[in-house]
C-alpha cells in the first residue's frame, strides 16, 4: 500500500455528538463525514467497532466479527417503519451528554433492539417477495455464514444465562456437546435471530454510512485488535486456535512488559494463539479474519503489530504482567498468505512499545506503513518519533487513543525540560497557540499521512482523554458536543492541512 500526502482525524463512533446516548451509524456520523470534507481530511480513523466488553472496550469485544449493536442509528430503525420514537425518546440517556454512560445504555438500548425485532417479524411476509424476509436478509446471512451463527448462538445461550462468561456456563453448553447445542437452538430460536436482526441491522447501516463517505472521497481506516476476548464468541467456538486446557481456559495470556504506559506491564488477559494450528490450515481463520475486515474498511490498522513478531506471554493467573516471556510470533509466513489470497493488503502496522530489532525487521520486510507519536519524542536526545525523522511511508500522531490529550500531556505530563525543547524545536509562539503548534509539526512532517485527534484540534483537556492504559475504569466514554463541530473549526483545520499540501487535489 503506498499512502498519498494527505491527513485525517481519529474520532470513535462512540464519540460522536448527537444519537441516543452514544454516537450513531446515522445522522451523527453522516455530520461527521461531512464536517471532515468541509476540513479538507481524507481519512476518517476509527476504533474498533465490535461490541464493547470488559471495561467497555473496543479491544475487549466478545466477537472478532459483529458489528456495535450499541451504534444501530435509532432513528434509521424509525424511518424503516420498525420503531416509533415514543419507543425510544427517553427523557434522558445519561446524566452527563459528554461521557457515554454504557450501564445505562445496556439497561435502555436492547429493550428497544428488541421491539425493533418484534416489528420486524410483524411485517412479514413483505409484499413482493417470495420469502418471509428481504432478499438483503438472506444475502447477509449467506456472507456470514462462517461467524454469525457461532455468533448469536452464544450471544442467546449467554442472555439466558444472566450475560455470564462462557466458562460458567453448564457443562454442556460450555463445552459444545452436539445434543446440548441442538436442543438450545430448537428452544431459543427467536432469541438466536433476534441476534441475526441486530447484526444485520448494523451492516445496513453500516455500508450505507461507507457508500456515503466514498462518495464525499472520505476513506475509513478502521481497527482490529491483535487478540480476541477471554469471554467471546471466537474462543467459544474456536478454541482450537489458541493455547487452551481441555476446558477451553487459556494455558498463557496476553499482555505486554513493563513499558512507559505501565510499570507492572500490562495484563490483558487475552488468549494467545497456537500459531503451529494457526500455519497448518494456512491461516484460514486469520484470512477470514481480514477478509471481513477489509469488507468494511478501506484501510485496516492493526493493533500491537509487534506480536507477530515476538509477543509476551503471561501464565494464566498472574496478578501482574511482570513474569512474562518474549514467544516466536508467525513473522512474515502469515503476511504472505495473506497477500497469497487477499492481494495487495491495505494495513497500517501499529509498531509502537518495545521494538527488537527483529519488529523492524518484521515491519520493513512486510511494506506497512508504521506509526510515529508526537507525545514519545521529546527525551532531549534526537528521538526518531521527532518529526524530522519520520519516513516518508508511516502515519504520524500527536498521540493515540491510549496517550493524554495534546492539552494534558503538555501541561501535566511532559514537564519543563520536555516544555522547553518542544518549544525551540517546533518555535512556539504564545500568539499561534502551543497546541496549534505541535499539531502544525505533525502535519508539516514528511509522514505520507498525519492523523489527529478530534480532541487535540479541538484542544480538550485531560479529563477527555479516551484511555489510560492499566486503568479498568473511566475509559473510552469521552464524547464531543454538538456544537464543538462548528463551521470555524473546519475552516481553521482546511487552512492548516492546505498550507502543508495534505487536501485532496479537488480542493
Amino acid at each position: 500500500m503506498k499512502l498519498k500526502r494527505s491527513s485525517g482525524i481519529l474520532m470513535p463512533v462512540s464519540s460522536l455528538p448527537g444519537g441516543y446516548g452514544i454516537g450513531s451509524l446515522g445522522a451523527p456520523a453522516r455530520r461527521f463525514v461531512d464536517f471532515l470534507a468541509r476540513a479538507g481530511q481524507s481519512v476518517w480513523q476509527m476504533l474498533p467497532v465490535g461490541p464493547t466488553g470488559y471495561g467497555d472496550s473496543p479491544y475487549q469485544s466478545c466477537s472478532a466479527f459483529a458489528g456495535n449493536p450499541y451504534f444501530i442509528d435509532l432513528d434509521l430503525l424509525a424511518r424503516d417503519g420498525l420503531l416509533k420514537r415514543k419507543d425510544y425518546a427517553f427523557t434522558s440517556w445519561g446524566e452527563d451528554a459528554g461521557r457515554v454512560d454504557y450501564g445505562l445504555l445496556y439497561e435502555r438500548r436492547m429493550p428497544v433492539l428488541r421491539k425493533a425485532y418484534e416489528n420486524f417479524l410483524k411485517a412479514r411476509p413483505l409484499a413482493g417477495y417470495d420469502t418471509p424476509y428481504p432478499d438483503d436478509w438472506y444475502r447477509f446471512q449467506f456472507l456470514s455464514a462462517d461467524w454469525l451463527p457461532d455468533y448469536c448462538l452464544y450471544m442467546a445461550i449467554k442472555e439466558e444465562n444472566g450475560m455470564a462468561g462462557w466458562q460458567e456456563w453448564p457443562r454442556p453448553l460450555r463445552q459444545r456437546e452436539p445434543a446440548a447445542l441442538a436442543k438450545f437452538r430448537a428452544d431459543h430460536a427467536r432469541e438466536i435471530e433476534f441476534w441475526a436482526f441486530v447484526q444485520y441491522e448494523f451492516d445496513r447501516q453500516w455500508r450505507a454510512l461507507h457508500e456515503y463517505a466514498a462518495a464525499k472521497g472520505i476513506t475509513i481506516m478502521g481497527d482490529i485488535p491483535i487478540y480476541v476476548a477471554p469471554d467471546s464468541a471466537d474462543l467459544w467456538a474456536g478454541r482450537e486456535l489458541f493455547e487452551t486446557d481441555a476446558e477451553g481456559r487459556p494455558r498463557r495470556v496476553a499482555g505486554c512488559p513493563p513499558d512507559y504506559f505501565a510499570a507492572d506491564g500490562q495484563l490483558w488477559g487475552n488468549p494467545l494463539y497456537d500459531w503451529a494450528y494457526h500455519k497448518n490450515t494456512g491461516y484460514a481463520w486469520w484470512i477470514r479474519r481480514v477478509r471481513h475486515a477489509l469488507s468494511i474498511y478501506d484501510v485496516l490498522r492493526i493493533d500491537h503489530f509487534r506480536g507477530f513478531d515476538t509477543y509476551w506471554a503471561i501464565p494464566a493467573g498472574e496478578k501482574t504482567a511482570r513474569n512474562g516471556r518474549w514467544e516466536q510470533g508467525p513473522g512474515m509466513d502469515l503476511f504472505r498468505a495473506l497477500r497469497l489470497a487477499l492481494g495487495d493488503l491495505p494495513i497500517v502496522a501499529e509498531d509502537l512499545g518495545e521494538m527488537f530489532p527483529s519488529v523492524r525487521k518484521l515491519l520493513a520486510e512486510s511494506g506497512f506503513p508504521g506509526m510515529k507519536v508526537l507525545q514519545f519524542a521529546f527525551t532531549g536526545e534526537d528521538s526518531v518519533d521527532l518529526p524530522h525523522n519520520y519516513p516518508r511511508n508511516c502515519v504520524a500522531y500527536p498521540g493515540t487513543h491510549d496517550n493524554n490529550t495534546l492539552a494534558g500531556w503538555f501541561a501535566q505530563e511532559l514537564g519543563s525540560a520536555g516544555r522547553k525543547q518542544a518549544k525551540e524545536y517546533f518555535a512556539l509562539t504564545e500568539q499561534e497557540g502551543m497546541l496549534r503548534g505541535l499539531l502544525r509539526g505533525v502535519l508539516a512532517s514528511r509522514a505520507a499521512l498525519a492523523v489527529i485527534p478530534l480532541a487535540d484540534w479541538l484542544e480538550a483537556p485531560a479529563a477527555c482523554r479516551m484511555n489510560t492504559p492499566g486503568c479498568p475504569q473511566g475509559n473510552w466514554q469521552w464524547r464531543a458536543g454538538e456544537k464543538e463541530l462548528s463551521a470555524a473549526l473546519a475552516r481553521d483545520i482546511r487552512t492548516l492541512t492546505a498550507r502543508y499540501f495534505r487536501t485532496p487535489c479537488k480542493a
